[in-house]
């Protein structure tokens, strides 16, 4: 029957297999469901009802060792449940706070809103979600019977217990016993002291017997001794501990004070009694999850780049881009970027120091203080409520992601060695590209260097260390590139393969060419495509007769200036058919980019001139055959010739010139001046004689052509010019270009070597007797690596292959 329910289930639609999957997925992590409806339910509601449980789980649930008891997660379905009845209770509509609802539901800081007992339309669909998982995992515990196994292991070994005497003897506590009768065993049995170990291996002389190094016979000859100063001390504490809670239940008959004594030691014992355990585990699983914690911080750090306005007022920038081009730096941006990367460097610093006690005190505070400030502090910085907040919610669930890894390292423990990047673990080419483009990140690699050396006993200088790090990273480089070799053999004798060659060679090819072209190819796109129309707004125009002053001006704007609609530009186009030069210019113009401009001829200023500058004026026009400087060559009451540009080209930049192309023969455009007089005042009139709008009242008429400018996103980059991106960009580039072609053959003893593996050993050697504490023999093989690399012939023998 086994075997025919086996053949039955083989032969099922994929489909109905990948379901039943997913399903034995979702049995064997039930847990972490709960964790995630909880976190969810948490980021949608946002409320002091809501935020018990997440804290329980980062500090409570995923530390438990070697899962979460069985007090945990009745602790959860009760709150749960009462947090569902509190919610209900307090829709109905005869409380004060639920009769303006509609007023009061987008405020963060309205006490409704911050405990969780606001009036709204599905207030309790996430906790019942909540419940059903809390249900399911319950169920999934009770069929594999480790629901009451807490129960079992400690009522065999609880049998003598009495509720006036402390047992002390194995296991840990009920997880289901009430305060009242506490388990000294719990709080005794698991304590263990630490000595430092004692350095017993001698340096060695000679480097080859590194391998060979073992602390057997040390641990051998003083097990014994440490077991005994255990014990010793395991049976003083024992003892105090007996005596003292001996002591506090005699009190408690005896005064009030005592009793609060013993019922605050019942809270405060089991959960010292937790975290002590938590700290000097009797065994533990050591693992290294910093990478994943590095990456959730990465991804936060990312989120607050690039969604830095949704930390500060409304009123904030929308982008990064646009405040820094602006020479400004949101205060918002600054705290998150300057909190993110210090946690970055203290959780760095604990991972070296391999220090559990101080990992779990940064857990506490982190979990304390990222709740207080994203669902306290945030909401007011904001003016909105987090649930409103869609930025800050996928902050606070990469955060969560972080807490949940974080809380699994510390159950496991931290490895007893760190042996270089976790990039250098394997030889192949996405090892490779990774690591080169982790070590071209902008001071990455000397951070990490540095902080290495601070953390990290060794006998080494800060130069000397470097050096290593260096020597490492060349080498691990070379290893990969031998051993795609080694998978890709090229047969003696035979010709690179086109493949090869246009593969590596063109792209190469292809990327300096962009390269080169970069800034003509990025001037001539960013206007022509990705370029937004810069129309003016406003137009004038001012005439002065030499130096006297101004006789006319005027400026149009709104409605004065005007776009062509289609039959006018086509009509503009025809009239220049078979003038080349203009339709060369104008091919770089659409429709949109023209304007015509309508001045009115009556001056807007009247002109104030004195009567002898008048005469003088007067005399020098009538004098036909002496020069008189015009800023635009003017006559009066006579027609003026040639003066006025009809055309002018408008470029991003603010100097405007006329457009020569577009004129007939090259000619400016005549415009008539008069001087029109009423009573004691007078003004300038002027008219231009050669309009396409046929007015009848004096006017004048000016066509702008607006050169396309580049996006406000870009024009950080496109504010260079040519010359400026060429200078910044392409010059830097191929500078390092240059680098890569040029001083080969002085790096040919240390870039060819066929064969790597010793001095990689060597390498590792050297970060291994570091993190046993064999600094004196780190010294000796720093001085090995360093003679090593002095000398041609040892590093030919050393790099043979064998």
């Amino acid at each position: 029957e086994l075997e025919e329910s086996e053949k039955f289930y083989v032969g099922q639609p994929r489909v109905l297999l990948l379901i039943y999957a997913l399903y034995n997925t979702l049995v064997a992590r039930s847990e972490m469901v709960c964790y995630f409806v909880i976190i969810l339910n948490h980021m949608i509601s946002a409320s002091m009802i809501t935020l018990v449980l997440p804290i329980l789980i980062f500090l409570w649930a995923m530390l438990s060792v070697p899962r979460p008891s069985k007090r945990f997660w009745m602790t959860a379905i009760v709150y749960t449940e009462v947090a569902i009845v509190i919610k209900y209770f307090f829709q109905f509509g005869f409380f004060p706070w639920n009769k303006h609802v509609d007023y009061t539901k987008d405020k963060p800081y309205h006490p409704p809103n911050i405990i969780g007992i606001e009036k709204k339309e599905g207030y309790v669909h996430y906790d019942l979600v909540q419940l059903l998982a809390l249900f399911f995992h319950r169920s999934i515990l009770k069929c594999h019977g480790l629901w009451d196994e807490d129960e079992k292991g400690d009522s065999s070994s609880n049998k003598g217990d009495t509720d006036d005497e402390l047992s002390l003897t194995g296991g840990r506590r009920d997880s289901s016993a009430s305060l009242k009768s506490v388990n000294l065993a719990a709080s005794v049995e698991s304590i263990h002291v630490h000595f430092p170990e004692q350095q017993t291996a001698k340096r060695r002389k000679s480097s080859s017997s590194i391998s060979q190094l073992s602390h057997r016979s040390s641990f051998s000859s003083h097990r014994s001794k440490r077991e005994q100063i255990l014990d010793t001390y395991k049976n003083i504490i024992h003892i105090t501990l007996s005596l003292y809670f001996l002591q506090c239940k005699l009190c408690v008959t005896k005064s009030h004070c005592g009793l609060c004594c013993f019922r605050t030691l019942q809270v405060y014992v089991p959960i010292r009694q937790f975290f002590y355990n938590l700290i000097h585990p009797d065994y533990s699983a050591v693992t290294d999850v910093y990478v994943l914690m590095f990456l959730a911080d990465t991804v936060d750090f990312i989120i607050i780049v690039f969604g830095f306005w949704a930390f500060g007022k409304h009123s904030a920038a929308a982008d990064i881009t646009s405040s820094l081009s602006e020479d400004q730096v949101p205060e918002a941006f600054l705290v998150m970027v300057l909190i993110q990367f210090g946690t970055m460097v203290v959780d760095r610093a604990l991972y070296l120091k391999k220090t559990v006690m101080g990992k779990v005190i940064f857990q506490v505070i982190l979990v304390f203080g990222i709740h207080f400030w994203m669902f306290f502090i945030l909401p007011g910085v904001t003016e909105r409520k987090f649930s409103q907040n869609t930025v800050a919610q996928l902050w606070y669930f990469v955060k969560c992601v972080y807490f949940g890894l974080s809380a699994y390292q510390i159950r496991c423990g931290y490895p007893t060695r760190v042996l270089g990047n976790f990039l250098t673990k394997s030889y192949n080419y996405v090892n490779l590209f990774l690591f080169q483009g982790f070590r071209l990140v902008p001071f990455l690699t000397e951070l990490r260097a540095v902080m290495d050396w601070v953390w990290t006993d060794t006998t080494l200088s800060l130069s000397s260390w470097i050096c290593v790090e260096d020597i490492y990273a060349h080498i691990f480089i070379l290893k990969c590139w031998r051993e795609s070799e080694k998978r890709y053999p090229q047969p003696r004798g035979q010709k690179k393969k086109k493949v090869v060659k246009y593969g590596m060679g063109g792209m190469i090819i292809v990327l300096l060419i962009c390269i080169v072209w970069f800034p003509l190819l990025f001037m001539s796109l960013i206007k022509s495509v990705a370029g937004i129309t810069n129309k003016p707004l406003d137009v004038s125009i001012t005439i002065t007769l030499g130096g006297y002053q101004p006789i006319f001006t005027m400026s149009a704007q709104q409605n004065q200036l005007k776009s062509l609609d289609p039959n006018e530009f086509n009509d503009f186009l025809r009239s220049y058919r078979g003038n080349t030069a203009a339709l060369q210019f104008l091919e770089g113009y659409a429709r949109e980019d023209i304007t015509r401009a309508d001045l009115e001829g009556n001056s807007n200023s009247l002109w104030t001139i004195s009567p002898p500058s008048r005469n003088k004026m007067i005399q020098g026009l009538l004098d036909f055959e002496a020069d008189f400087t015009l800023v635009i060559s003017w006559t009066i009451q006579r027609t003026l010739e040639e003066v006025y540009p009809y055309y002018i080209k408008a470029p991003s930049d603010s100097l405007a010139k006329p457009i020569k192309q577009l004129l007939r023969d090259c000619k400016w455009e005549n415009i008539t001046v008069s001087l029109v007089k009423n009573t004691s005042e007078e003004w300038w009139v002027l008219n231009q004689l050669g309009k396409r709008q046929k007015t009848p009242q004096e006017s004048l008429e000016l066509f702008i052509f607006s050169d396309k400018v580049s996006p406000p996103s870009l024009g950080f980059l496109a504010g260079y010019g040519i010359m400026g991106l060429y200078a910044s960009v392409v010059l830097v580039i191929g500078k390092f270009v240059r680098e890569f072609f040029s001083g080969i053959s002085h790096s040919i003893m240390f870039e060819e070597l066929p064969n790597v593996d010793r001095i990689l050993k060597l390498c590792t050697d050297i970060f291994l007797v570091r993190e046993t504490g064999e600094l004196e023999l780190e010294e000796d093989l720093y001085a090995k690596l360093i003679f090593l690399y002095r000398s041609p012939e040892t590093m030919i023998k050393w790099t043979r292959e064998k």
